[in-house]
């Protein structure tokens, strides 16, 4: 047994939780895992259609709206998504606990997905679905994070790895949410796509719900103060001194104002980017290029569903006894995805026409993520760990870097040319979504883990409200910079517009190296 395990295992036995490990982590992390995998599956599933699905003709089912007005509605939800959970951190830490603030987000983000597969009926019936979309969200978020970091003791190394291993629970669900919900929205109806996240988000708030002794007094009803004098407390919580709080807390809103550049870039994959794939990318294929390419789209629907097969079943091995309908619900849920996923792959090699969906790009960055989140989580554990500010740095220096890629594929596209007057490789985006998602690996789980380990334990579920806040911010932005594409493009070019975009996270990647030496010294020993 090594140091770090035998760090964790008296610490799990202290709050009452299962000791029992799963990959040399705690088995707790999975349970997680598969309900943010759930969660993330229907977020995702519905970003990947919206903004397709508002631009889309009325005659093809969508509702036929310009690009910016897309994008303003696109920004505006985006960002109320993240803005919530700093409401619902607070809910969390004063009213609910973790625990039931999870389940009545999932339950909230159940009722929205029915109630958008029902826009075919109303058109209010989609709004209604993205208001409580947003509400479900805003209780979610921030709580389920704020779990997976105490299950760790600050002082592990696993931690910056266990948070790596959830960020690929993450983008599983965020890979087949895309594939699945953007396949069937834009190929058999929106309603269809719409409806399917919200089956599985259900399935996720069964398996959390009946696997909730496994966590022990993680996420409990926040106690009474009498309660609280009868717990163990964290002795090196008590004993911190003012002024390292201040400074710890200054770093993390250094991380989380460079996390608003690093963020206006990325989300441009649900708004700016899709709507280049719609009107500006090659997506009829023929010939060996279609083969081929049904080829490796079969490969990437089953890859997923394998890895986080292979991770269902090491969980099942070590917790079904305990926790028998927590398996069986997760079980069911995949078994379902597997058949919709093989139902897919035959129907696109029956199809005489070979069109990639729009959607299809979005399943990119998660599979990169499935693909390279381990590499990442032993890199940092065993070769090599700089500090969180050039973690930061080299995460907004690759999304920078992404769309210099996507400005270079299209400096052939001429100024203010029509939609579909000029089509471009596939190519670009897709080498744009790999250095998008070694940007991300570099910034986002190592993010989450800063902010968990730098915040006093009484304001976590609050300081990770302001994270998500910092990305609400974010996204408003990538909005309204999104609903700039037509302006820029008529006056002066397409690859104009990507560079704008490109700049800024690049100039704040400068400036965090810059800044790396003074930020160490503020973290008073977390690194």
């Amino acid at each position: 047994m090594n140091q770090n395990e035998g760090m964790l295992e008296p610490h799990l036995d202290k709050l009452g939780a299962s000791n029992k490990t799963v990959f040399g982590h705690p088995a707790a992390l999975f349970v997680l895992f598969f309900t943010e995998m759930w969660e993330r599956f229907s977020y995702y599933g519905m970003r990947a259609l919206l903004t397709v699905f508002l631009i889309s003709e009325i005659s093809k089912g969508g509702w036929g709206w310009s690009n910016a007005e897309a994008m303003g509605l696109y920004g505006w939800y985006t960002s109320l998504v993240y803005a919530t959970p700093l409401i619902g951190g607070m809910i969390a830490d004063k009213l609910t606990g973790f625990r039931k603030a999870i389940l009545i987000g999932a339950f909230l983000m159940t009722l929205g997905h029915a109630s958008m597969a029902l826009e075919g009926f109303d058109a209010n019936f989609f709004y209604v679905g993205l208001g409580l979309m947003i509400l479900g969200n805003g209780m979610f978020k921030p709580n389920i994070s704020s779990m997976v970091g105490q299950l760790y003791p600050d002082t592990s190394s696993k931690k910056d790895a266990g948070y790596t291993i959830f960020y690929m629970g993450i983008n599983a669900g965020a890979f087949l949410g895309s594939l699945l919900c953007g396949y069937l929205g834009e190929k058999i109806g929106w309603h269809y796509g719409f409806g399917l996240a919200g089956v599985f988000m259900f399935f996720g708030m069964l398996q959390f719900y009946f696997g909730q002794k496994i966590f022990g007094v993680i996420g409990n009803k926040p106690l009474t103060t009498e309660e609280k004098s009868k717990q163990v407390v964290d002795k090196d919580e008590e004993v911190i001194p003012p002024n390292v709080v201040k400074d710890r807390l200054f770093v993390v809103s250094v991380l989380m104002i460079a996390s608003i550049f690093f963020f206006l870039a990325f989300e441009q994959a649900g708004g700016s980017l899709s709507i280049f794939a719609k009107d500006y990318t090659q997506r009829v294929l023929e010939g060996n290029a279609a083969t081929s390419f049904k080829w490796i789209d079969a490969l990437l629907t089953l890859f997923p569903i394998v890895v986080v097969t292979i991770v269902l079943l090491a969980l099942a091995k070590k917790i079904f006894k305990q926790y028998p309908l927590t398996i069986i619900f997760t079980l069911l849920s995949f078994a379902s995805i597997a058949a919709l996923g093989f139902w897919k792959i035959e129907r696109e090699f029956t199809s005489l026409e070979t069109e990639v969906t729009v959607s299809w790009f979005q399943i990119l960055n998660a599979f990169f993520i499935v693909m390279f989140a381990s590499a990442f989580s032993k890199l940092w554990e065993k070769y090599w760990n700089p500090s969180g500010p050039i973690k930061f740095a080299m995460g907004l220096f690759l999304v920078g870097f992404s769309f210099i890629v996507v400005a270079y594929g299209a400096s052939g596209i001429p100024q203010g040319a029509a939609a579909g007057a000029v089509r471009v490789s596939m190519l670009w985006l897709i080498l744009a979504y790999f250095f998008q998602t070694m940007g991300e690996l570099c910034l986002s789980p190592v993010g989450l883990s800063y902010v968990s380990k730098l915040s006093p334990k009484k304001l976590l579920g609050l300081i990770f409200g302001f994270w998500f806040l910092a990305s609400a911010i974010s996204n408003k932005i990538a909005g309204v910079m999104g609903g700039m594409i037509d302006e820029i493009s008529a006056k002066y070019s397409l690859s104009t517009f990507f560079l704008v975009i490109a700049i800024m996270p690049i100039a704040v990647a400068l400036i965090l190296v810059l800044m790396n030496p003074m930020l160490k010294k503020k973290m008073h020993g977390i690194n």
